[in-house]
């Protein structure tokens, strides 16, 4: 059985302004070839683009926080899908201020969108069920920064089973899909044949967390416990660590701490302040403490559960 799609590209990376080559926070996950849109800084449009996506595809944004460089692209990429003909709802999840922001610059601009846009509030709280569809399920995390900001948990939905091929002839094509789902199987002769005869294990389901802006919070642990790829904030070394606090934001150190103590498979570290020019010193501090860590490249391809070398 072929493992479908399940991966995310990083598409800024850098912290407050685009510096040193870093763009503003914004990724994309691709579920099984559904697109989902996490964060939309300045120039998201651009970086999609570049990489040959074609984000008309995106069925679902995702904004954690009402700083600009997680949401101001927003507004261009509604702009492009419009001038572009799109059709097809778009579903855009963030603060409950974002609909206002949009709602302004359209009336401003005495624009009417060709495609609907669904706006669904999200409030920060852990472990909220925010959205669920044949693919995913995407749940909440209580942020802690200096303005209300949500964290996101996307975990794959369980594939089938598949079926074995040395007992597909015993399983009438009508109950096939019931079988893949876990049915037993009733014999014409009324005995049962179990379900674990006749079926192979699924591929294990793969899960991803989004940790945006936001100080070191413990708090996260349970909710991110056994994540196979975390995404978290690296704004600063231990070095500025008051600074970090009086920001709410993170430093490498503390994000491997929360990775180490959430048990998740790899951290990937982001949204570097523009002061590094290289990440080195973040990925150093990170790894003396969690050695399964890398640093979100943009433009680069992540699957959680896989097994890039750090």
């Amino acid at each position: 059985m072929a493992l479908r799609r399940f991966d995310v590209i990083p598409l800024g990376t850098g912290a407050a302004l685009p510096a040193r080559g870093r763009h503003p926070s914004a990724q994309l996950l691709n579920v099984h070839e559904a697109l989902y849109l996490i964060d939309c800084g300045e120039g998201t449009q651009e970086r999609l683009r570049e990489l040959g996506i074609n984000f008309m595809r995106v069925g679902h944004v995702f904004i954690s926080h009402m700083h600009g460089d997680h949401y101001l692209g927003l507004m261009g990429l509604l702009s492009t899908m419009h001038l572009l003909g799109r059709k097809t709802p778009l579903h855009v999840h963030g603060p409950p201020a974002l609909r206002e922001v949009v709602d302004v610059q359209l009336r401003a601009s005495e624009t009417w969108l060709r495609f609907p846009v669904e706006h669904r509030a999200l409030t920060p709280a852990n472990g909220i069920l925010a959205w669920q569809d044949e693919r995913v399920e995407v749940r909440l995390l209580a942020l802690r920064h200096r303005i209300p900001c949500t964290g996101f948990v996307f975990r794959e939905k369980p594939a089938p089973r598949p079926l074995r091929l040395d007992r597909l002839h015993l399983v009438p094509h009508f109950r096939r899909d019931a079988v893949k789902l876990g049915d037993d199987l009733v014999l014409a002769d009324g005995s049962t044949m179990p379900n674990a005869e006749l079926t192979l294990e699924p591929p294990p389901v793969r899960s991803y967390a989004y940790c945006s802006d936001t100080a070191y919070e413990t708090a996260l642990i349970p909710h991110l416990r056994g994540v196979d790829l975390l995404y978290h904030e690296a704004t600063f070394t231990e070095q500025l660590a008051a600074r970090a606090k009086e920001t709410y934001h993170t430093t490498a150190a503390q994000a491997a701490t929360l990775a180490r103590d959430a048990g998740v498979g790899r951290l990937l570290l982001g949204h570097f302040s523009s002061r590094y020019k290289t990440v080195e010193p973040l990925l150093a501090e990170a790894r003396a403490i969690f050695p399964a860590t890398l640093p979100a490249q943009e433009g680069v391809s992540y699957t959680p559960g896989a097994n890039e070398q750090a």
